[in-house]
């Protein structure tokens, strides 16, 4: 996976060195994300923020382009029917690079001329993201709402003797962006284009739930009776009296690895165009 990840990132130099002006363009991106795992009930589309970034299309030609860019939003989940008694939730901020191929169905042109002024189009890629899961809790005697990271508390028993094979994960992680959309040429040099894609992940730690429930005198005599760990572990008793999981029972579904997901709508102008804005020359868009 990182020598794909190489070899894709070096990929646009050669394109961009030959016709940097015609081929190429750059633009910002906006819309939503979304995360799929175990504190969603599996929902595509549960719990959408706010995300945005930045884009640069290197486009080979009519049907073949390559893509590299960044995007900054959150995801969080928690509280359906499904998860209700567990009382888990959580919110993270996420981020990531990614380099990707897109495949025009249409032969999509940058210009005007025989080519389409619009095409739907496909795309996969390798990327980069980072996320940290954190959880809310409220002081019963204060009523004083704080935030904790959630990954150093180890709160399935990461990081413990009692459970060595459960190695503490990281907040860094490879993904595989993929998705569909469609392209719009406002003009030869303006670009509008609206897609949803997927990213395939190789963590079930999104939500910082996976695994099975530990016994919270563990967690207690691991991290101190002052520590976080025990309370964030397992929060049924603060919806039902007495509710409290057994070490074993199933905190989450280590079957699957979590998801997420961009909705964005991106708008591009031509590097042609920009760099004749920035030098005084006029372009018409």
């Amino acid at each position: 996976m990182q020598r794909l990840f190489l070899l894709l990132l070096l990929l646009p130099a050669g394109v961009l060195g030959q016709s940097l002006f015609q081929r190429s363009e750059v633009g910002l991106c906006g819309g939503g994300m979304t995360y799929i795992g175990d504190l969603n009930d599996q929902s595509m589309f549960g719990r959408p923020n706010l995300a945005g970034g930045l884009l640069v299309r290197a486009n080979i030609d009519t049907r073949w382009a390559l893509a590299a860019g960044g995007s900054y939003g959150h995801i969080e989940g928690g509280n359906p029917d499904c998860v209700r008694l567990r009382n888990l939730s959580f919110r993270s901020s996420l981020w990531e690079v990614y380099l990707r191929a897109e495949f025009n169905f249409l032969p999509y042109g940058l210009r005007r001329g025989v080519q389409k002024r619009f095409s739907p189009f496909i795309f996969g890629g390798v990327g980069i993201f980072g996320f940290n899961p954190r959880a809310a809790y409220t002081s019963p005697t204060t009523e004083a709402t704080e935030w904790y990271d959630l990954q150093p508390l180890g709160t399935e028993g990461q990081g413990t003797s009692a459970y060595p094979d459960r190695r503490r994960y990281s907040l860094l992680e490879l993904c595989v962006p993929f998705g569909v959309g469609i392209k719009w040429r406002l003009s030869p040099g303006l670009h509008l284009c609206a897609e949803y894609g997927w990213r395939l992940t190789r963590t079930d730690y999104l939500d910082d739930v996976s695994t099975t429930y530990v016994d919270p005198q563990l967690l207690i005599d691991t991290y101190g009776e002052g520590s976080m760990a025990a309370r964030l572990a397992d929060r049924s008793g603060e919806v039902q009296e007495g509710y409290v999981n057994a070490p074993g029972v199933k905190r989450g579904d280590d079957s699957l690895n979590d998801w997420y997901a961009f909705f964005h709508i991106s708008l591009t102008i031509s590097a042609e165009v920009l760099f004749g804005w920035m030098r005084g020359r006029r372009c018409d868009l």
